[in-house]
């Protein structure tokens, strides 16, 4: 499936949420205990998605019909997970494939296309985190040939931070 970003503006605000929040009741249905602030998001939450779309970071993720599958953020630099870094790299968060997408290989794709931006940009690696907890999503990310390479612990969560060199 061939899929394009759309910048996300701040009057889709609502919308982020709502994917924030479909995604968090899918994985509890799984008994896992992520992302469930998303349920009723606390202030500090709403913030940061509201920062990153300023920041122009998230990006609704289309099909070619221009038909909404889902969500991605996409930064430059993530000192909050990651601290100061001098090496270049594209960091990936709140990646969200709605529901009836799911088992497609969307995800792999998105990723694909965040490691092909990130090497026509001179960056060294892709990187991002999951909650420890959730066994399956880091077992995804490390057969996409994603490497742990650290832990973050969070105030809600102990995170696995995870990097990809890009050839």
């Amino acid at each position: 499936m061939d899929i394009t970003f759309q910048k996300i503006q701040i009057q889709d605000l609502n919308l982020v949420l709502e994917l924030f929040k479909t995604a968090a009741e899918k994985i509890a249905k799984k008994n896992v205990d992520h992302w469930q602030y998303w349920k009723n998001p606390p202030e500090e939450k709403i913030k940061w998605v509201k920062n990153g779309i300023e920041n122009d970071e998230f990006y609704f993720i289309n099909d070619l019909n221009n038909y909404n599958i889902g969500m991605v953020r996409i930064l430059s630099k993530d000192e909050l997970y990651w601290g100061k870094q001098n090496i270049k790299a594209k960091y990936v968060h709140s990646l969200v494939i709605k529901g009836e997408f799911n088992g497609k290989g969307i995800g792999k794709i998105v990723l694909d296309e965040v490691e092909k931006n990130a090497k026509e940009n001179g960056c060294v690696y892709v990187r991002l985190d999951a909650v420890a907890k959730n066994t399956k999503l880091c077992e995804y990310y490390e057969n996409l040939g994603f490497i742990k390479v650290g832990i973050k612990e969070m105030p809600q969560s102990i995170n696995n931070l995870y990097q990809k060199k890009i050839l």
